[in-house]
């Protein structure tokens, strides 16, 4: 997630001559300097919520046993599971734990300052939901994840690739909406966020058109345009509020699985 606009996922297109499926990837690798904070988070906290990759499915139960819920309660599979891809240097990611504390969270990043950060948040806010998974998100979804195992998928602030040259390299596009709707349970939900309106166009048109989707705002809140109303769990961050007083634009979108 990008809601403090670090380094965030996006398609990653250097042999544009081949398929979007065998060349994509959720983000393009930057360097960062990690803090001492992070570092020291990454070293004590990461070989409890860092998720390593495999090449297989894993159980998306196991990994959150060793804490329980706000309620005292042992997580289990009757707890929500949602996949973040991308959370930037963490700030809302770790708001929305607090707020969903009984919702288990899969953060996708590779963003090593980034991943620090968030575990040096779930260690000052003793978060319980939330484990990291340092790795591309397309082969998280492709290897690790199994059609229905999702209640939810996050998406905020992807980089927009602003030049229409570039466009073609922006997250959501057609083939990954359909591979997240596949791993989504019937009723799961599909959040993307974004203050790039014409990314939010191709959003609602690329999400649109995945017949496994449909769009509740479309008939509930018709004069939204087909855009949802920010859902009570997404905090506003400070660089959101700066640009909303600056006149700047958010467009929420929330399609749910068939």
């Amino acid at each position: 997630m990008s809601t403090d606009h670090a380094p965030t996922p996006h398609a990653a297109a250097d042999n544009e001559t081949q398929p979007y499926l065998r060349t994509i990837k959720s983000f393009v690798k930057r360097t960062g300097r990690m803090g001492s904070g992070q570092a020291k988070a990454m070293q004590e906290l990461g070989p409890q919520f860092l998720l390593p990759y495999q090449a297989s499915a894993i159980d998306l139960v196991a990994p959150y046993a060793s804490r329980t819920s706000s309620r005292g309660q042992s997580f289990t599979q009757e707890n929500p599971l949602i996949l973040e891809i991308g959370f930037g240097m963490g700030e809302a990611t770790a708001q929305i734990a607090t707020t969903l504390p009984d919702t288990r969270f899969l953060c996708c990043e590779v963003h090593e300052p980034g991943v620090g950060a968030l575990l040096k948040r779930i260690g000052e806010q003793d978060l319980r939901n939330i484990r990291i998974c340092a790795h591309d998100a397309v082969e998280v979804l492709d290897n690790m994840l199994t059609p229905g195992c999702l209640d939810g998928v996050h998406i905020f602030f992807p980089d927009p690739w602003h030049k229409a040259r570039h466009n073609k390299r922006r997250l959501i596009q057609s083939p990954l909406v359909a591979k997240l709707a596949g791993r989504l349970k019937s009723g799961g939900y599909i959040h993307c966020a974004t203050d790039w309106e014409p990314y939010a166009q191709q959003m609602l048109e690329v999400l649109s058109a995945e017949p496994l989707l449909h769009n509740p705002a479309a008939t509930s809140n018709p004069e939204l345009g087909g855009y949802a109303p920010k859902p009570h769990y997404r905090p506003l961050t400070k660089f959101e509020n700066r640009g909303i007083k600056l006149g700047h634009g958010v467009w929420d979108l929330v399609f749910v699985r068939r």
